[in-house]
């Protein structure tokens, strides 16, 4: 039997094949991060899971990279790739919700803002991200921090089964009760084992919130640091949000000669009792005098898409991540020297804190291994102009290099750069070696290598 045409690729899919000479192909192979362009022989547009499938046998078959797409927001661009074929779940974006129950199912080219839109009606929830573009499937995979992962916990702490193509070709659902091992891989793991086309997850009650952004003076960087930290560990669960540097956006609630200005900021959500927000944030008032905010109570979907417009599609993007497990008084100092150096108003530092219901998962039930980490860094450079890569690349290195001897020795699969690939095994501690043992099961050829990539 001969190896799959492209040809009857075509004949097999629903959606589109685009190819080099399509009219739509410039388009089919650009993703989140311009940094980014690469020309694959083929982008499979899929619209359900026999696409999925037929991209997976036609690459397999035929020795090709295989790129999976969801939301496209891989900074170091694995949703495309050179010469290879793209499986791009874009077009799969459906979600069911099942308010009965609390749970919904999401395919696998599902956004967050999707997801979010479809919950919210119910008044429901589950731990997301922090931009309302970002697909679900690459969040979730990676472990899933957001604003709710305190009370909550991580995203793939709510996944409760997933429909997975393996590297065969199969359609395997995995979850406690079936291919277990796969369902232990895949909440951390990434997308080492396969293309999920759907995702089942566990909802909690969450419509309204309270919160937004904090703005404080720079100069008082190192002490809303310090009180973050002392404070955030013993506060209720319901009170997410993470400290973080920016500078100030054109936004009518900032001072208009401020517009520009780097600041340390809170972006709070307390998802408790709307009327408990107030007092709820009362400490985030107390670090520091307040420069900016603008809080209040909004719908849950209202944060998560909050800073969409500060990161469209088409930046540069190089970022660089750590977990910390106690933020010093040595990691605050670098921090504090380097924030000031924002290259732009698109860059960002976040330092997430993952303790709450993220510390009552065992690090081996999961594959997501830092559940003593406080905190997850991540040092996000993002920018309109190629011109300036060199300069803000090597600002983040900088910055990177500063933090790292104050952090743990492995950060967030998602935050990683594509020069990141020497970490891996530090990324899952000591879960890299059973994560071997499922990739040799489900992947032995390592199709999927496209990604912060686990060996068989």
């Amino acid at each position: 039997m001969g190896k799959l045409s492209i040809e009857q690729v075509q004949e097999r899919v629903r959606g589109a094949v685009v190819t080099p000479g399509d009219d739509a192909y410039d388009e089919a192979r650009t993703v989140y991060n311009a940094m980014i362009d690469k020309r694959p022989s083929a982008v499979v547009r899929c619209v359900n899971a026999g696409d999925v499938i037929a991209a997976v046998d036609y690459a397999r078959e035929n020795e090709l990279d295989l790129a999976v797409r969801g939301g496209s927001h891989s900074v170091p661009g694995f949703g495309t790739c050179d010469g290879g074929v793209v499986a791009d779940l874009s077009g799969m974006r459906g979600v069911r919700v099942d308010p009965a129950r609390r749970t919904a199912r999401a395919e696998g080219g599902t956004t967050w803002g999707d997801f979010n839109a479809a919950t919210h009606a119910f008044g429901l929830a589950t731990t997301g991200g922090i931009i309302s573009t970002t697909g679900v499937g690459g969040l979730t995979l990676g472990g899933g921090i957001g604003y709710l992962a305190r009370g909550l916990g991580l995203s793939c702490d709510n996944l409760i089964s997933a429909d997975v193509v393996t590297a065969d070709g199969r359609l395997l659902t995995a979850s406690e009760d079936e291919n277990a091992d796969l369902f232990w891989a895949l909440r951390g793991g990434g997308g080492n084992f396969g293309a999920v086309t759907s995702f089942e997850f566990r909802l909690s009650p969450v419509k309204d919130i309270y919160g937004g952004p904090i703005l404080y003076e720079m100069d008082d960087a190192a002490t809303v640091l310090r009180s973050f930290a002392d404070y955030i560990g013993g506060a209720p669960e319901e009170l997410g949000g993470f400290p973080a540097f920016q500078l100030a956006p054109p936004l009518p609630f900032i001072p208009e000669n401020r517009h520009g200005d780097p600041f340390t900021l809170i972006v709070a959500c307390w998802s408790g009792p709307l009327d408990e927000g107030p007092r709820a944030l009362q400490a985030f008032h107390d670090f520091a005098p307040v420069v900016a905010e603008h809080v209040g109570p909004m719908p849950y979907p209202a944060l998560n898409s909050a800073f969409d417009a500060l990161v469209p599609p088409g930046l540069q993007h190089y970022w660089k991540a750590n977990f910390v497990t106690e933020l010093s008084d040595d990691a605050i100092a670098a921090h504090v020297q380097h924030a000031p150096r924002l290259p732009s108003v698109n860059s960002t530092v976040h330092i997430y804190p993952i303790d709450g219901a993220c510390h009552r998962v065992a690090p081996d039930a999961t594959a997501f291994a830092y559940r003593d980490a406080s905190f997850a860094t991540v040092i996000a450079g993002m920018w309109p102009d190629p011109a300036a890569n060199e300069a803000n690349t090597a600002w983040v290195r900088d910055y990177y290099d500063a933090t790292a001897p104050h952090s743990e020795e492995g950060g967030y699969i998602n935050f990683m750069a594509d020069d990141d690939q020497s970490r891996i095994r530090a990324n899952y501690k000591t879960n890299y070696d059973r994560l071997a043992e499922v990739k040799r099961t489900y992947d032995p050829g390592n199709l999927f290598h496209l990604n912060q990539n686990i060996k068989p």
